[in-house]
């Protein structure tokens, strides 16, 4: 039933959203920011109060005088401030109620989502609570009926037992304490509404306080305008000595006092009881069976490189937000589709969107929304960010060929120089896009150092059948102009720690090796670094020369070749066997180390369990690229981070 009512539900507000989108838009929906309006009306509610504070006096006599001074007296601005404050107290009992009611609908309740559900339903009876105790100060008709209900209410509990309403049976028995009291309390409840408030949000990444700047001016005018149009005003001064028959009733903070004298108040406090006690056990009601591991699932995410975990039911905007990864959102509710990325592998929920947000053909292409998309495996997600590391944004450049030299019988390095003048900022690691007449586009790391910013070296491997690697061995000649976008990536040399680093490079890994060991040569950086170098056979060690002579001219590197299946005229007397293996060989104990993997795929698939089995922290390793192993399983953990470019 509850599932039946959660889909209706959804198509509901769908459909109602889909009608806003076309009024205002999908970046300037306001049902796609229901909490941060709330947020936003509460603070209008607590500055125009503070306002009315000060002209309102606590007495008996001078309550009601004081409001009416004010509303009167200066229409133009107490006026309007003591109806923005209703009317904008009225504004956060919906938005709120809205807002609850779409979490519940979309099933964002249960799970670890029920201390922001439980704390959300603490705030709304906090604000009818500040609600009724504020229609209690203007000590009007209203005043009256709501001060005699609530005595009358409160009266049926034991701890009460009936005293609260003779302090209202005679006017004489009410004095001057009973507004300090009021005024007391409404300030108090506003103040720790506002604490509570901190609290729900603070526990959702990234949450925001604060719609749109259109929203808020748009908003805050159309309160201004009706505070004008139609002003809140007292209803008469109270008067103990006459019974309430008629006044204009506020549906928005009072509901439950229409039925104080249809109902009982035993038959009203069960309805309040028992409705809170179902709000406070929904996320848990009814108990579902787990669809996943009781610590959820993991996410690889690209370009940023990084393995975060999700909870369950949370989405894969929401954890990666929780990790500070930079996912580009607005809506959190599948109405923009700016959080629009690709899923590389794995299963997900897609969860309910608007259709215009991502089609059908968008979708059977792995393209999914991450405010909507909860995992249903380990999963693989790239995203295009906003910026790059240090905000080093990527463009398009051209440069010409300066010279190209054969470095083996299979790998060329390109020397490409930038146009006069022009000169790339990058990170130690990043590599570029090269563009291709047809569209597409093929990846090679930096080679260089950032600090020569007008040159890119490159190192291509010519794979046997490549289009452009077949070009660049065949065709390609100095002065031809490549154009190429850049920097990108987010696999850099880290800074922030003093643990030694262990490069591992295969073939062509070398590249962004070389560009981080010399960036950190230049940098004067005192970390140990040991390189250990895998290829097949000799004549795959491409550049032997130049990490010998870091190893004579720089005390704080080591360079450890491996060849893999050496052949005999190669008369190989070094290292052999795997790379990783022969790291394990030397460091048992990988706990104090970084590890930066740059090579094939199978490579780092084999390595990384195996470093991880010995110590090395999932923190503490990076690759240049990232795929799922799902044969590859630790206790915790069912990803491998895989280096290398195609």
């Amino acid at each position: 039933m509850i599932n039946f009512i959660h889909r209706f539900g959804q198509w509901f507000f769908l459909r109602v959203e889909g009608v806003f989108n076309l009024a205002f838009g999908e970046r300037l929906n306001p049902l796609y920011y229901l909490g941060a309006i709330s947020y936003w009306l509460m603070w209008v509610v607590v500055a125009s109060g503070l306002y009315l504070y000060i002209f309102f006096k606590t007495g008996v006599a001078e309550a009601h005088a004081s409001v009416e001074s004010l509303t009167h007296g200066q229409w133009y601005l107490g006026g309007v401030m003591r109806s923005l404050h209703r009317y904008a107290s009225d504004g956060v009992v919906l938005t709120m109620a809205l807002h609850l009611a779409r979490h519940w609908t979309f099933d964002r309740y249960r799970g670890f989502h029920w201390f922001s559900w439980i704390t959300g339903v603490v705030l709304l009876w906090m604000v009818y609570a500040a609600g009724i105790n504020g229609y209690m100060l203007p000590w009007d008709r209203v005043a009256q009926f709501v001060v005699v209900a609530t005595a009358e209410w409160f009266d049926v509990l034991p701890v009460f037992n009936g005293t609260l309403i003779r302090n209202f049976i005679f006017p004489e028995a009410v004095n001057d304490r009973l507004f300090s009291l009021l005024s007391f309390i409404h300030l108090g409840i506003p103040l720790a509404t506002l604490a509570v408030l901190w609290i729900h949000t603070h526990r959702v990444p990234h949450a925001r306080t604060t719609p749109p700047w259109p929203i808020v001016a748009t908003l805050t005018a159309s309160l201004v305008v009706l505070s004008l149009v139609k002003p809140a005003l007292s209803q008469g001064q109270a008067d103990l000595s006459r019974a309430i028959t008629t006044i204009e009733f506020d549906w928005f903070l009072l509901p439950v006092y229409a039925l104080l004298y249809r109902w009982t108040p035993l038959e009203v406090w069960a309805l309040v009881a028992g409705a809170t006690v179902v709000f406070a056990l929904a996320p848990w009601l009814p108990p579902r069976k787990r669809s996943g591991p009781r610590e959820g699932f993991h996410l690889l995410v690209r370009p940023d490189n990084r393995i975060l975990a999700a909870r369950e039911g949370e989405t894969l905007l929401d954890a990666g937000l929780r990790a500070e990864v930079p996912f580009p959102f607005e809506c959190r509710s599948g109405g923009c589709g700016k959080c629009k990325a690709m899923l590389a592998y794995g299963k997900v929920d897609f969860g309910m969107y608007q259709a215009a947000m991502l089609t059908d053909a968008e979708r059977a292409g792995g393209k999914l929304l991450l405010c909507c998309a909860t995992p249903l495996s380990d999963v693989e997600i790239e995203y295009q960010p906003l910026a790059a590391p240090g905000n080093i944004a990527p463009r398009v450049w051209s440069a010409g060929v300066e010279s190209l030299e054969r470095l083996s019988h299979d790998v060329m390095r390109v020397i490409l120089r930038l146009d006069a003048g022009a000169r790339i900022e990058f990170y130690a690691g990043q590599y570029i896009n090269v563009l291709l007449p047809d569209g597409e586009k093929r990846s090679f790391s930096f080679a260089t150092a950032p600090q020569v910013g007008d040159r890119i070296e490159l190192q291509i491997r010519r794979i046997e059948g490549g289009k452009y690697t077949t070009h660049v061995f065949e065709q390609m000649k100095a002065g031809d102009v490549v154009r190429f976008e850049g920097p990108l990536g987010s696999f850099f040399l880290r800074e922030d720690s003093e643990k030694p680093i262990i490069f591992v490079a295969g073939s062509t890994g070398f590249a962004p090796v070389k560009s981080m060991v010399e960036y950190a040569f230049a940098r004067g950086l005192k970390r140990e670094m040991i390189l250990y170098w895998g290829v097949r056979t000799l004549q795959d060690l491409y550049l032997p020369d130049l990490p010998r002579q870091w190893e004579r001219e720089h005390a704080s590197f080591r360079f450890v070749p491996v060849l893999s299946d050496p052949a005999p005229e190669d008369h190989w007397e070094g290292r052999t066997g795997l790379v990783h293996e022969a790291i394990l060989a030397d460091f048992p104990n990988l706990s104090t180390y970084q590890v930066y993997a740059c090579g094939s795929a199978g490579m780092v698939e084999a390595a990384y369990p195996a470093f991880q089995a010995h110590g090395l922290s999932q923190d503490d390793c990076f690759s240049d690229a990232f795929r799922l192993a799902p044969k590859i399983r630790t206790e915790s953990i069912e990803l491998a981070k895989l280096g290398g470019k195609t």
